[in-house]
């Protein structure tokens, strides 16, 4: 009889502990759904002083974004391989040679945009498009777009502003889910490019303007902004808001950055040269190439 009663309690034991199992297992699946049906956190409220602006080539994204669209448009049969060497000679030109020439700045912006004129807005835009899927979606760089949507996060609005022409960097910030873009400017005249541009290059000191007007325009207070780039070119951008940010630095901007106290940031192998925490990048009020050197003219 014993035996048998040692049987039976372990079979009443083993009953319960499947029970047991079973409620568990009810109650985490209980526990999940009342966390799936909880509602997301309210975004932060709109901070409409406080803006951010990154540079595009080599700061948002690994190389030139002209270079890309180049490439794309040589694919496309809208200049000849031979065309494309050429302005990548040029890049490598700008690279080591330590400052821009005026003269070839002049020269190679005509021909770049040569390459467009006659063709439509919206025939360049949908290319762009093709293009930015095709060659730059993969480019971006991680760390930096994490920036970018710490500033969104924060309720503050993210433009870029590249020498870029403005329709492709218009697709970059709508792709990447930002505020908008300021870029250089090609003339149209009835949806068709002329081959002129409107003003000058969007380039060095004329984003440091370029800034200062959209500040104005949308009423923003540049000591609570904050400016993110790779150049010393630019250095007057950087120069008119609060908050500074050398992202993969050239040598120049990296002295500059350190002369100065400025940060530094550089995703290029994966090392922090400084330490950014979120109070010190969204400033005080988070806390309360082919026609790349022909446009874009950046000394890398």
């Amino acid at each position: 009889m014993s035996v048998w009663r040692s049987k039976d309690k372990s079979q009443e034991l083993e009953r319960l502990a499947e029970l047991a199992g079973e409620a568990s297992a009810e109650a985490a699946m209980a526990t999940a759904s009342a966390e799936a049906l909880e509602p997301p956190a309210p975004p932060a409220p709109p901070d409409l002083t406080a803006a951010a602006f990154f540079d595009v080539d080599n700061t948002m994204m690994m190389g030139a974004s002209i270079f890309y669209f180049a490439r794309g448009l040589a694919a496309r049969k809208f200049f000849t391989s031979a065309d494309l060497a050429g302005f990548v000679w040029q890049q490598v030109k700008f690279r080591l040679g330590g400052r821009e020439n005026k003269e070839d700045i002049k020269t190679h912006r005509e021909r770049a945009l040569s390459f467009v004129a006659g063709r439509t807005v919206q025939e360049l835009t949908d290319i762009s498009e093709e293009i930015y899927d095709e060659l730059m979606a993969d480019k971006i760089w991680s760390g930096t777009r994490a920036l970018a949507q710490m500033h969104l996060d924060a309720g503050q609005r993210v433009w870029l502003v590249t020498a870029t022409p403005i329709e492709l960097a218009a697709i970059i910030s709508r792709r990447l889910g930002l505020t908008g873009a300021l870029g250089t400017v090609a003339e149209t005249k009835d949806g068709v490019y002329t081959g002129r541009l409107v003003g000058d290059l969007l380039h060095g000191r004329a984003k440091a303007h370029a800034v200062r007007a959209l500040a104005s325009r949308e009423g923003l207070n540049l000591k609570r902004c904050t400016a993110y780039s790779d150049s010393q070119n630019d250095v007057p951008m950087l120069s008119v808001v609060g908050t500074a940010v050398a992202v993969n630095p050239d040598g120049g901007l990296r002295d500059v950055a350190r002369a100065r106290g400025w940060e530094i940031r550089d995703f290029r192998t994966g090392r922090k040269a400084a330490k950014i925490g979120v109070p010190s990048v969204l400033g005080v009020g988070a806390v309360a190439g082919a026609v790349a050197a022909g446009m874009a003219y950046r000394r890398r």
